[in-house]
C-alpha cells in the first residue's frame, strides 16, 4: 500500500442544488468529474489520505468577515454556507493537528467577493477563504497568514478584504488584467497605508506556460514568503490557468500545477475557479492532492497533453523575468515601515465603483481607514447600490489598538444618532460583536 508522507484531509461539496444556470461554467459537474477521477485512481486507498465532511458556516462566521447588505440571508444560500464551512473544516483539521494538510474541494467559489456584499460578482457571493481565515484568527489566535491565489482571474475580493491588514500577505498570480476579468491586479496595487507592500500582484501575459508560472513562483513568490515568514500558507487554488480552460488564455498544465503546489507546500488549499470540467479539473486536482500528500505525481498527465503545443514564446519569458524583479523590489521597498509618509491618526479615503457582473448590480463606495502604526486601522465604508439604499459599515479590526477601538465605537454612536443610513453594519473584532442596525 502507498503511504502518504503527510496526512491529508479532503473535503468535497459539489453543491448539487446551486448553479447560476444549468449550462453555466460554474455548476456541480465541476467537482463530480474530479470526485470520480480520484476514486478511479485509488486516491482513497493511499494510507493517510482521508475524506471528511464539511462544516456549515454560521451567520456569525460570515458577519465577522463581510458587511452583507441588507443581511447574510439575503446574499447567500445554504450551499454558500456549506462551501465556506468546507473551508473552515479544512482549517480545523490542520489547526487541531488531525491532518498536516487539507484541501477543500468545494463550490460555490469566493475570491471575487469583497468586504461589502450586495450580491454575486464573478460567480462569488461570500469569500470562503476569508471566512476561513477569520475563523482561524477568532478561534486560534493571531497568526501571520499568507494567501497565494493561483486562479487565472485576479483575486480582487480577497485583495479588498485584506488591503489594510499588515498580518495577511496576499499574493495573486493571474492573467494580466488588461486581457481578462476583473481588469485589476496590477503591480502598482500594493495595499493600504497600514499594510503597504502586503498586497503582491503578478500579472502574467496570456499564453504563459508552466515554465513561466514556475519561474514566477521560484523568483518572486517563494522569496517574498521567506521574507514575510508566515505561520500558515493558504493556496486559493483556482485552476483556470489550464490550457483547455474555455474562458481564459493561459497554457498551464496538470503537471505544472502539481509542481507549483509541491514547491509552495501550502498547509491548506481551497478550490476556486476552473471550468474545463473534463479536460483539466480531474487531472489538476489529482496532481494537487498527490503533491500536498507528498506522493509521486509524475504520472499525472492529460490525455491530449503536448509540451510543444503549450511552450511559451521567448518574449513572454523575458517579460516575466523583468516582472518578477519589479515585484520583489516592490515588496522590499514598500513593506519597510520607515517609508510611511502618512501621519498616524489621519484618515485615508478611497472611492470605489464596483460592478456585480453576475447579478448586474452597480455599487458606489467611499472607504475611509484610519492610518495607524499599531493595527489595521478602524474602517468606515459608506455604500449605496442599485438594489440597496445608502448604508454604513464600520469595522474595529482584529487586534485593534485602544485608539482604533474607541474611534469605532464613537463612529457607531454618531451614525445611530444621525439616522442617515438605511442599514448600519458593525464588526467589532475586539469584543466579538457583529451587529446590524
Amino acid at each position: 500500500m502507498i503511504q502518504a508522507k503527510r496526512k491529508m484531509g479532503l473535503i468535497f461539496f459539489p453543491a448539487f442544488d446551486w448553479a447560476i444556470s444549468p449550462t453555466h461554467p460554474e455548476r456541480e459537474e465541476r467537482l463530480l468529474y474530479t470526485q470520480d477521477q480520484l476514486w478511479e485512481e485509488g486516491i482513497f486507498d493511499i494510507a493517510g489520505i482521508v475524506e471528511y465532511k464539511p462544516d456549515i458556516a454560521t451567520e456569525e462566521d460570515v458577519m465577522r468577515t463581510h458587511f452583507c447588505i441588507p443581511d447574510v440571508e439575503s446574499v447567500t444560500t445554504e450551499s454558500h454556507m456549506i462551501s465556506a464551512g468546507g473551508a473552515i473544516r479544512a482549517a480545523r483539521l490542520v489547526m487541531d493537528g488531525e491532518t498536516e494538510r487539507a484541501f477543500a474541494l468545494v463550490r460555490p467559489p469566493g475570491h471575487h467577493s469583497m468586504k461589502v456584499v450586495h450580491g454575486n460578482r464573478g460567480f462569488c457571493n461570500i469569500n470562503i477563504e476569508a471566512v476561513m481565515i477569520e475563523y482561524i484568527r477568532e478561534h486560534y489566535g493571531p497568526r501571520r497568514i499568507a494567501i497565494v491565489d493561483t486562479d487565472c482571474h485576479h483575486g480582487d475580493g480577497t485583495q479588498d478584504i485584506y488591503w489594510h491588514d499588515p498580518n495577511v500577505l496576499f499574493i495573486s498570480i493571474h492573467q494580466d488584467g488588461r486581457t481578462l476579468y476583473p481588469g485589476s491586479g496590477f503591480v502598482e496595487e500594493l495595499g493600504g497605508p497600514n499594510a503597504l507592500g502586503k498586497t503582491i500582484n503578478i500579472p502574467l501575459p496570456p499564453m504563459t506556460s508552466p515554465e513561466g508560472f514556475l519561474y514566477a513562483l521560484d523568483n518572486a513568490v517563494l522569496p517574498i514568503l521567506e521574507m514575510f515568514k508566515p505561520d500558515i500558507i493558504i493556496n486559493s487554488a483556482g485552476q483556470d490557468n489550464h490550457y483547455t480552460d474555455p474562458i481564459t488564455n493561459m497554457n498551464f498544465s496538470a503537471q505544472g500545477y502539481a509542481m507549483l503546489n509541491d514547491r509552495l507546500n501550502p498547509h491548506i488549499a481551497v478550490l476556486e475557479g476552473g471550468y474545463s470540467i473534463q479536460g483539466a479539473l480531474p487531472y489538476v486536482n489529482l496532481g494537487i492532492v498527490l503533491a500536498m500528500a507528498g506522493v509521486d505525481y509524475s504520472g499525472v498527465v492529460e490525455p491530449d497533453f503536448s509540451e510543444a503545443a503549450i511552450r511559451q514564446d521567448t518574449r513572454v519569458s523575458h517579460y516575466i523575468e523583468s516582472l518578477c524583479e519589479q515585484v520583489v523590489d516592490n515588496y522590499r521597498k514598500y513593506s519597510d515601515p520607515s517609508r510611511r509618509r502618512r501621519k498616524s491618526g489621519n484618515y485615508e479615503v478611497r472611492q470605489k465603483n464596483i460592478y456585480y457582473d453576475t447579478d448586474g448590480i452597480r455599487e458606489k463606495q467611499m472607504e475611509e481607514v484610519m492610518v495607524c502604526d499599531e493595527c489595521a486601522g478602524v474602517l468606515k465604508i459608506e455604500t449605496v447600490s442599485s438594489v440597496n439604499p445608502l448604508s454604513l459599515c464600520i469595522e474595529i479590526p482584529f487586534g485593534a489598538c485602544n485608539r482604533c477601538h474607541r474611534e469605532g465605537v464613537r463612529i457607531l454612536g454618531e451614525a445611530k444618532r444621525a439616522q442617515k443610513f438605511a442599514h448600519i453594519k458593525f464588526i467589532n473584532r475586539v469584543d466579538r460583536e457583529y451587529l446590524n442596525f
